[in-house]
């Protein structure tokens, strides 16, 4: 959940290890949870953690839940890791995998897999069918649940190349050949930014 090209050197909040930019820095991750409605009792997956803020704040929302921090990043998945062992939080579930390739999950598994900042990556590496693919394997058939946080696509100075960003309607293209569709859409949330807000939050489950 980093953007790469940060140069500041400087660690998250919580200490933990990343390739770039948390985006701890710029969104309200109470605000990301939120969207999803969470009951309390899924398994989520946070694809993309980072410093892992996001899946240690979901722990709080799931007690009767499991939460898997997903990282192709070493030693973001060894701090979340080491955060596991030293709270003894037996319903985190640290995972390394290049989510693009293959996702080190079983099949249909998942209640909710949120990517914050993620997918344009996907794009970036012209991945976005694979991913896709991986994705929809883990989620449950019934009622599972794809939820993408993702900068607007338009030419700002904050964030990713303009070139690289996708619009929800982009992905939809590429999810509806998956067979997944568009359950819920919200275009206003994220930074205030000159032009407005900086992200959508939109969510694909099973046709």
């Amino acid at each position: 959940m980093a953007e790469k090209g940060n140069s500041t050197g400087l660690l998250p909040a919580n200490g933990h290890r990343i390739q770039g930019r948390s985006s701890e820095d710029f969104l309200d991750v109470d605000e990301i949870l939120r969207e999803l409605n969470l009951k309390g009792d899924e398994t989520l997956m946070d694809a993309g953690c980072g410093d892992g803020h996001v899946a240690i704040k979901a722990l709080d929302l799931l007690p009767d839940g499991v939460v898997y921090a997903l990282d192709v990043y070493g030693p973001s998945v060894e701090d979340m890791e080491k955060y596991k062992s030293e709270n003894n939080v037996g319903n985190l579930i640290p995972v390394q995998s290049d989510i693009a390739d293959k996702i080190d999950v079983d099949d249909n598994v998942l209640d909710v897999v949120l990517l914050v900042n993620v997918f344009h990556g996907f794009n970036a590496m012209r991945k976005m069918d694979e991913a896709c693919s991986e994705l929809k394997r883990i989620i449950k058939p019934n009622g599972g649940r794809i939820a993408i946080m993702d900068y607007k696509k338009q030419d700002v100075k904050h964030g990713p190349p303009f070139q690289i960003r996708c619009s929800p309607e982009d992905i939809e293209e590429v999810f509806a050949k998956q067979g997944l569709k568009i359950t819920y859409l919200n275009e206003d949330i994220g930074e205030d930014i000159p032009e407005g807000k900086s992200h959508y939050f939109v969510v694909f489950e099973y046709k």
